[in-house]
């Protein structure tokens, strides 16, 4: 059947040797006449071929048939959980899931297709958790984007409202460090930038003490007892895995009146959920009662501050 054509192969559901009905498995002798008897819709190829097929080229195109079958079956397996992650979350599915944005997703994760990208969902290469993650803050972007903003003039403060007051120094730029994002009460140290004013780092910050090695740069720098200003916090939320579990984390922030900068979320085997925050806070004193409010959520057994190591 596949020495005709492969379809011809992928359609055959018997044969007739010499006139009569015979087993695929029969041995042909020479002088044989052969019949391929086929279906109408295309049911492929059965595994047991591959223990009694004679050609190598019927051997290759009933792997190939098996090989395509599996990854369609892992395509429409990862298609259906990115979906159900999405309903689990809350998220609006029509929205998140045209193959444009999919596209996007695929490309931004290194897949050179959205094909390749939902196989390597469906075999367990890459989580649902992530792809959904980075849909999500596709979207906030491209909403940012389209938002008329008038363009910001940058303002250097005057002295009396920094929150960080530099030794010796009235005219210095200051800045708190993102790689480590310092808040009152924090143990901290300045860098001399070029540029761009005073860094301020925490003080077991990796960067800090990489800028050891400079030390005419470092500066003394302290907290301005009682100014309030806006920081940024990282925190950490671990839960039981559920539907709808980054809504309610994201809303329980949003009642506290924080400004979400950036969210993130994976999930282990053993189904607990961690869930990464990054927003803005005025008063740093405000903290305790945002992860007090955050660990009343249902599911969260723990929310903690984000700090280096």
């Amino acid at each position: 059947a596949y020495a005709i054509h492969t379809e011809v192969g992928h359609h055959c559901i018997g044969a007739r040797i010499n006139g009569n009905m015979a087993r695929l498995d029969e041995r042909l002798t020479s002088g044989d006449t052969v019949e391929i008897v086929t279906s109408k819709v295309a049911k492929g190829p059965s595994r047991d071929w591959l223990e009694f097929v004679a050609s190598p080229r019927a051997r290759n195109k009933i792997r190939q048939w098996f090989s395509r079958e599996r990854r369609e079956d892992a395509i429409d397996t990862g298609r259906d959980m990115l979906q159900r992650e999405l309903r689990r979350e809350g998220l609006p599915l029509k929205r998140l899931t045209t193959e444009e944005t999919l596209g996007r997703v695929a490309a931004d994760l290194k897949y050179p297709s959205l094909d390749a990208m939902l196989v390597a969902i469906g075999e367990g290469h890459v989580s649902p958790q992530s792809v959904v993650v980075r849909l999500t803050r596709l979207i906030s972007q491209e909403e940012e984007e389209v938002a008329e903003v008038p363009p910001a003039r940058p303002v250097q403060l005057d002295r009396q409202d920094r929150p960080v007051l530099v030794a010796g120094a009235d005219d210095l730029w200051v800045n708190l460090a993102r790689c480590c994002t310092p808040v009152p009460g924090d143990e901290i140290v300045g860098f001399v930038t070029r540029g761009r004013g005073v860094s301020v780092h925490r003080a077991d910050c990796p960067n800090a003490r990489s800028l050891t090695s400079q030390p005419d740069r470092i500066i003394d720098v302290t907290w301005r007892s009682g100014k309030g200003t806006s920081f940024i916090v990282a925190i950490q939320v671990e839960a039981l895995d559920r539907k709808k579990l980054l809504g309610d984390v994201a809303t329980a922030l949003s009642e506290q009146q924080v400004n979400i900068l950036s969210a993130a979320s994976t999930v282990g085997k053993d189904r607990v959920a961690r869930l990464r925050f990054t927003f803005e806070l005025a008063d740093i004193t405000h903290l305790a009662g945002v992860l007090q409010s955050v660990k009343k959520v249902d599911a969260v057994y723990d929310a903690y501050r984000v700090v280096p190591g």
